[in-house]
């Protein structure tokens, strides 16, 4: 007897694959939702440790903001008082200018060369005075500038040719000159002096060695 199978088998099967499909579809969606959360999840703790992070190091940057405003005032209160040092120790120390000034210019005075008029404005020293020749004043001007600690940086203002006379009958040439210099401190004069007898020194010693150096050897 021959059997014949009348059910859509095909159908059937087709259906089958489809709820298959369907099926794999629906868990890989589930799948694919689980995923997402926990990736979700662990980026959300990740910038809520980041976020903590970042509010621990803005509370330390705000107490170093605190701290470096404490110091800066600190450091401005030390540069007054170091200022105010300064000044009192300039104040007692410039009490001995005027007698440095004019002992100075007598020992740096030329001859042939007379001073009519000085006077001072803070360390800026004006002298105003006659020279027999320009090559006096020039000598002044070097006396000021390279043999003394007390004066520094000599600046001739003006320097005119006039006359002086001698007799009722005799007039002589001359050079009136007005000249500007800087008054040092005594603790600038000091460090000054300090250079000078220092580069004085090697300069001494300087010959020597070279003299020794130039020695034959025996």
């Amino acid at each position: 007897m021959i059997l014949i199978n009348l059910l859509p088998h095909r159908e059937a099967a087709r259906k089958r694959r489809k709820d298959l499909f369907n099926l794999a579809l629906a868990i890989s969606a589930i799948l694919g939702g689980l995923i997402a959360g926990t990736i979700y999840l662990w980026y959300q703790a990740a910038i809520s440790q980041q976020q903590g992070s970042n509010l621990v190091l803005e509370t330390e940057i705000k107490k170093l903001e605190g701290q470096i405003k404490d110091i800066a005032g600190l450091e401005a209160e030390i540069a007054a008082l170091r200022a105010r040092q300064q000044a009192v120790e300039d104040l007692q120390s410039d009490r001995n200018l005027p007698v440095h000034l004019l002992t100075e210019l007598v020992n740096q005075l030329p001859d042939g060369v007379y001073i009519n008029k000085m006077s001072q404005q803070e360390q800026v020293v004006s002298i105003s005075g006659v020279a027999q020749s320009n090559e006096r004043v020039s000598e002044l001007l070097r006396n000021l500038a390279n043999n003394t600690p007390w004066f520094s940086k000599p600046e001739l203002i003006e320097i005119t040719a006039g006359s002086a006379s001698i007799s009722a009958k005799e007039q002589r040439r001359v050079f009136n000159f007005n000249i500007k210099v800087k008054l040092m401190r005594a603790s600038e004069a000091e460090k000054l002096a300090a250079k000078q007898a220092e580069a004085a020194a090697l300069a001494a010693s300087a010959p020597q060695t070279a003299a020794s150096t130039a020695q034959p050897k025996l």
